[in-house]
């Protein structure tokens, strides 16, 4: 049988009926917890201070069982020279290429690298870019070391008696030799190098030829701020502008448009660590003379896969002063 309505309620209940709860009595206090958003507040502090104490015993109270070393910069040899090498270039080239660092390296107490320029993740980019993962590669490689000094496979030390602390590194040299005020695109960019600089601030030390910047022969000093600079520039976004010189314009651009990186460069003459042997040397003073520390023939390395032929006048002038 259905029933049209559901049953009345009796209109005289007793005085004490039972309500339906559970035997336990819930405090007045923990009512108005559960009311509103308080208890969901409280049950994300509870998870919040839980994954806090969590995440301090994993990185502090827990033993990994990995001892990474932490090596202080200073403790190594004060410079290493990286220069990136084509493997499929002609390897007595190469050879020669390597012994001209090596030989200066020996002299001075400082360390070299030769890495492939094909080991890297540039993509289609050109092989140029090879550079800038070289030297945070190398960084990698020798944390003790103060500096990473990029030398070009085509250029030349042709003066190993230079060290290049004193001849450029010191601060009270760089202070001396640093060009101030001076555009950074020649020969009319409004951004210009900082004229207030200190020696002891300077990160990294670049030249420049006729046309602009050239990092074909720079020097990075090791740091957080050499990292975050060798990241920035090696960053997909700038490889993929397809500069007309590649990494070289992608420098312009970041030294011009980010302010934190202009004022960690010095500009120094390029006779003092990029002399021109070929190419569109800087009119004051870019040229090749005898006494240069390096000799660069940037126009073979555009044009060809190594520079043996334009090097071997320079080899055999190095080969007399070795006698």
């Amino acid at each position: 049988m259905h029933f049209a309505m559901p049953p009345r309620k009796t209109s005289h209940p007793p005085p004490y009926a039972a309500r339906n709860q559970s035997s336990l009595p819930i405090p007045p206090a923990l009512k108005n917890l559960f009311r509103g958003g308080k208890l969901r507040t409280l049950a994300l502090g509870i998870l919040g201070f839980l994954t806090l104490v969590w995440l301090l015993r994993g990185s502090g109270g827990r033993d990994t069982g990995v001892n990474i070393p932490q090596i202080p910069i200073g403790s190594g040899p004060p410079v290493v020279i990286v220069t990136t090498l084509d493997p499929k270039a002609d390897a007595t080239w190469a050879g020669k290429i390597k012994k001209n660092r090596e030989d200066y390296a020996k002299k001075h107490g400082y360390l070299t690298f030769f890495p492939p320029n094909d080991q890297y993740p540039i993509g289609s980019s050109p092989k140029t870019w090879s550079k800038v993962p070289a030297v945070r590669h190398a960084m990698t490689l020798y944390p003790g070391s103060t500096f990473f000094w990029y030398l070009d496979s085509a250029a030349l030390i042709m003066n190993p008696s230079i060290d290049l602390q004193s001849h450029i590194l010191k601060a009270s040299r760089l202070e001396e030799i640093m060009i101030t005020n001076e555009p950074v695109v020649p020969p009319d960019s409004v951004i210009k190098t900082f004229g207030n600089l200190k020696g002891d601030r300077i990160d990294f030390v670049v030249t420049q030829d006729k046309e602009g910047l050239v990092p074909t022969s720079m020097i990075i000093r090791n740091g957080e701020w050499a990292k975050y600079f060798l990241d920035a520039w090696f960053d997909p976004i700038y490889r993929s502008y397809n500069f007309q010189k590649a990494e070289s314009h992608a420098l312009e651009h970041i030294v011009q448009w980010h302010g934190t990186m202009l004022a960690k460069l010095a500009l120094v003459p390029q006779n003092l660590l990029n002399s021109y042997a070929t190419g569109p040397a800087n009119p004051k003073f870019g040229k090749y003379k005898e006494g240069d520390l390096v000799a660069n023939f940037p126009s073979c390395a555009r044009d060809k896969a190594d520079c043996a032929n334009e090097h071997q006048a320079f080899f055999d002038i190095l080969e007399r002063k070795d006698e």
